[in-house]
């Protein structure tokens, strides 16, 4: 769960990410298949489950039940995967479970959980238990839910009634099930972070026309002797001294302050073929300690004479620059705290949509229930999102369209209201508000951006002066280029300091270039108009054509930078999550 990143302004917390260095994207990205073939499988927390039941059926003559429950992850197929089994709680209705099942929780993905209660027979019980038959236990009920619906609930609590499964014999409407209680915690684990910024010197030289392009690559050393890649630095290019932007490493994803790292330092190739310049192995403690004397450490070389392996101490020497150690929250932290995550939408109605009453428009509407891209999109990134928002009350707009009797409006509420709220009731209120919308307006255009970023960013702006604990999230779906690249760039800039996040799902065909200069992902930050620089990446954007039918989802795409977004605002603006929520 330990946090790896570059600067405060790159906030980016996925092990691998990079700071923001011109010129140099290609070289990262080589670098991320590099490190990913290197064993990194991702960042997520480890959530354990608590489960207590009420009510529940008694199956047994002479005595009271005797539970159990079984937990499984629902996959899209519906086929379901066991996550654990509770101890048997004997004779009893109530039982309280004192076994914890755990699971993965990924923010960007639906986990759908199924709960299932069982009466065991007394004959079973003992260390046997994992392997028990369900089928030969009497079933006692179950019931589904979201994992985001028990982690983004202020108390992390979630109760409902057991049902019966569909294939029952039963009715279920005739006997009353019980109730189930889930309670939710983030797996304890040290959030304190040892902040290091790098640098080296007398490198050797590998490339033949310039200089070496060198990055760092830390990995840990793991019981096995093995190592596990846990972070690395970014690509500087043309530098045989080079400083590398600060990273962080979270002390539980090290191990310890006295657990071996091994830091290699290497020349970036786009081959993927990385030259090795040299290696030290150190301990967090040894490297506070090199930075507090001011020395610096030699590189060494495994290298083979005959059939010797053998060691070569290189000129070129490691430094560690700055240290120090800081508490660092997580995502969770708060939300378990009351944060809320807010959702607004915008919708481009301009006539390069097509006519909506035909098939091949981005907008027609399929009655089979087949969604269209606008509906899929939606439909997608808010099933991950409303339960983070406790109202459930979205902000919904479209641009680019006439209303009819009237000019082209470029920010009008979705619910056809004219007045200033543009608030729907839950999802199915923003698909019942465009379905509506798309009968009521024509479609025009150009296509503008900068009017609803604007309506979005007020909407922070009067939270943030409410002093509420709250982010905001707006998807924007567009099909075009937009004609407003400049007024954008400054109404993204102006909302950088806010606390908002803006994903883009560019739908059709078009030529998207220009939304990639608005996603910073290329290490060049947005600059307004006056010359004032975006505090923050505040914009995800994804091409809804590069995803589709790829084993990652729009959701996953659009999503995959929200946390360190979010953190970066809270860090940048000394906000720490409420405490008496929080975990600690």
């Amino acid at each position: 769960m330990g946090n790896c990143f570059s600067g405060p302004g790159a906030g980016h917390l996925a092990v691998g990410g990079t700071s923001a260095v011109p010129d140099t994207r290609g070289a990262n990205e080589a670098v991320d298949n590099f490190f990913k073939s290197r064993g990194y499988q991702g960042l997520f927390y480890q959530i354990e489950l608590s489960l207590s039941a009420s009510n529940l059926r008694d199956r047994d003559v002479l005595s009271k039940s005797d539970p159990m429950a079984v937990v499984y992850t629902k996959g899209k197929d519906g086929s379901l995967q066991e996550l654990g089994r509770t101890e048997v709680v004997m004779n009893s209705l109530n039982p309280q479970w004192i076994t914890k099942v755990k699971v993965a929780y990924f923010f960007e993905t639906v986990q759908t959980l199924v709960f299932r209660v069982y009466d065991v027979d007394t004959q079973l019980h003992g260390p046997e238990l994992k392997a028990l038959k369900l089928d030969d236990q009497q079933y006692l009920g179950e019931c589904t839910c979201k994992l985001s619906q028990i982690v983004a609930d202020p108390k992390r609590l979630w109760t409902t009634n057991l049902v019966r499964i569909a294939d029952s014999t039963e009715a279920s409407g005739l006997k009353k099930l019980g109730q189930l209680t889930v309670h939710a915690e983030v797996e304890i684990v040290s959030k304190t972070a040892a902040e290091l910024t790098f640098r080296c010197s007398d490198l050797d030289n590998k490339d033949f026309f310039s200089k070496s392009d060198p990055f760092l690559l830390i990995s840990k050393v793991v019981e096995s002797g093995a190592t596990v890649p846990i972070c690395r630095t970014e690509v500087l290019k043309n530098n045989l001294k080079p400083e590398w932007k600060p990273i962080v490493l979270n002390l539980s994803q090290v191990g310890s302050k006295d657990s071996p790292l091994i830091i290699e330092c290497f020349n970036f190739n786009s081959s993927g073929k990385h030259d090795l310049l040299g290696k030290v192995q150190k301990s967090l403690a040894e490297l506070e300690n090199l930075s507090s004397i001011r020395q610096g450490e030699n590189f060494f070389k495994p290298i083979i004479v005959g059939k010797d392996h053998q060691t070569k101490i290189l000129k070129s020497q490691l430094f560690v620059e700055k240290y120090s150690e800081s508490v660092h929250h997580t995502f969770l932290d708060y939300f378990f705290g009351g944060c809320e995550l807010n959702f607004m939408v915008a919708i481009d109605f301009t006539a390069s949509n097509g006519n909506p009453r035909l098939p091949d428009s981005l907008h027609y509407i399929d009655y089979s229930g087949r969604p269209n891209a606008y509906q899929k999109a939606i439909q997608e990134v808010g099933e991950v999102l409303q339960f983070y928002d406790h109202d459930k009350q979205f902000p919904a707009w479209g641009f680019g369209a006439r209303p009819i009797d009237g000019p082209v409006n470029h920010c009008f509420n979705l619910n056809g209201s004219s007045g200033y709220n543009p608030t729907v009731a839950g999802i199915e209120g923003i698909m019942t508000a465009y379905q509506s919308a798309l009968s009521n307006v024509s479609l025009a255009g150009p296509t503008l951006f900068g009017p609803v970023i604007t309506a979005a960013a007020n909407i922070a702006s009067h939270s943030v002066a409410a002093n509420e604990h709250k982010y905001f999230v707006l998807l924007i779906i567009t099909d075009g280029v937009i004609t407003d690249l400049q007024e954008t760039m400054d109404a993204l800039v102006k909302a950088s300091d806010l606390p908002l996040s803006i994903l883009i799902v560019g739908v059709g065909g078009a030529d998207f270039k220009e939304m990639e200069i608005l996603d910073a992902d290329k290490g060049v930050k947005l600059q307004s108009s006056t010359g004032r620089v975006a505090s923050r990446d505040i914009v995800q954007f994804v091409p809804f054509r590069d995803v589709q039918g790829g084993e990652m989802s729009v959701v996953q795409s659009l999503l995959a930078e929200l946390p360190s977004q979010f953190l970066t605002y809270m860090r940048n603006n000394g906000i720490q999550p409420k405490t008496n929520l929080a975990t600690t």
